[in-house]
């Protein structure tokens, strides 16, 4: 009976250390009183084994103010180890390096040549990565894992682009491959609104939330659904394409093949070409920087534009039912320009008694946030594979 009691105790002991590691890797640092309140245990409980985990140097303690009062935070012990980052669009490459922090030490945009082929941009990033390293004072042997954030919808399962055409070149091509060979580590690949919203989660507007949808605004849109702190997939990876819900039965023919999604009516090619008599050519970046400006014709288009993707956004947050929605994305920076319009949108669509109002808000990372998404989420599953093995 001693040795079952025994052996009871240091499965609970356990089982709550990891509940704590786990609480702190996905979520960062925090005090004592905020980690049991996450994980439901007792400060008694935390404080015994936080103070365990600092002595088998799994985490580490400091000195904080909260409210105006003494607290101790708690972090993970900083180990030696690099993620890195990958977004991959039909324009633009970016790369960035992360630590155990998830502090993001080196940053770098690299733009792409119209439907660039998927193995010559795969060797510019692992040239990219170790230059980056280099400049950073590191190697590669400190990179433990490498994201890759696909701006296409991606089968999960097998982790390549799911749907040929919406990102040209790269259908069935086998993009952990390269990276692995190139590095010796585990490899992710994951769509880009996910890693955004995995971004925006640890590290950004809604950091510690559990519960929220990502709405990306680029060219095309796209939503990352954070369920109890995990992304939801679905069964191949496609929850969350937005940008290909029917709108319009009668509508153009969407990259995807089926004809009026929400993206033939929102993507760059259409809502620049409604100011070409007025504005001549122009690209996204160029609308919201007139926007901003205080240009009207500019300051329309988006605005209508937020009102048909708060149409959609409303739909999937009374299926979800989430704490609150990050907005990020080029149109994004646009600022109350979007944000209103489509706020005031989601809020009409929404229960009016509901018990707890959405709130919208601005992604902290609107025009980097995939590529550091997803640099953490391979550090996470290394980190969750150490977890695993004891």
């Amino acid at each position: 009976m001693a040795r079952r009691t025994n052996g009871s105790q240091a499965s609970l002991r356990r089982a709550n250390q990891a509940s704590l590691l786990e609480s702190i890797h996905r979520f960062g640092a925090m005090t004592q009183v905020e980690l049991a309140e996450i994980t439901g245990l007792s400060t008694t409980t935390v404080s015994t084994q936080v103070h365990q985990l600092v002595q088998e140097g799994k985490l580490e303690t400091r000195n904080t103010v909260r409210n105006g009062r003494r607290a101790t935070l708690v972090a993970l012990a900083r180990k030696q180890g690099l993620g890195v980052g990958l977004s991959i669009t039909r324009r633009d490459l970016i790369v960035v390096v992360a630590d155990y922090a998830k502090d993001v030490i080196a940053r770098r945009r690299l733009p792409l040549p119209a439907k660039h082929k998927a193995d010559t941009t795969l060797e510019r990033a692992v040239r990219l990565v170790n230059e980056m390293l280099e400049n950073a004072g590191a190697d590669a042997g400190e990179v433990v894992g490498v994201g890759v954030a696909v701006g296409a919808p991606v089968d999960y399962r097998a982790q390549t682009v799911a749907v040929p055409g919406i990102l040209p070149g790269w259908n069935g091509v086998d993009i952990r491959g390269p990276l692995a060979t190139a590095f010796h580590v585990p490899v992710v690949v994951d769509n880009d609104a996910n890693a955004a919203a995995v971004c925006e989660g640890r590290v950004g507007a809604v950091a510690g939330r559990q519960n929220f949808v990502y709405i990306g605004t680029n060219d095309g849109v796209g939503a990352g659904i954070m369920v109890n702190g995990d992304i939801l997939h679905g069964v191949t990876g496609l929850a969350g394409e937005i940008g290909h819900i029917q709108v319009d039965p009668l509508g153009s023919i969407c990259s995807c093949g089926n004809r009026g999604c929400l993206n033939t009516i929102v993507d760059e090619t259409r809502l620049v070409s409604l100011l070409s008599v007025t504005h001549g050519n122009m690209t996204l970046e160029d609308l919201v920087r007139l926007a901003n400006d205080g240009d009207p014709g500019c300051r329309r288009v988006i605005a209508d534009t937020a009102v048909r993707i708060g149409t959609v956004a409303g739909d999937l947050c009374i299926s979800v039912d989430p704490e609150m929605v990050v907005v990020g994305g080029n149109l994004a920076m646009s600022g109350d320009t979007f944000i209103e319009p489509f706020s005031e949108t989601l809020q009409r669509l929404l229960f009016p008694n509901a018990l707890t109002p959405i709130r919208v808000c601005a992604a902290a990372h609107p025009d980097y946030g995939a590529a550091p998404g997803a640099a953490i989420m391979a550090i996470e599953v290394v980190e969750k594979r150490s977890l695993l093995q004891g």
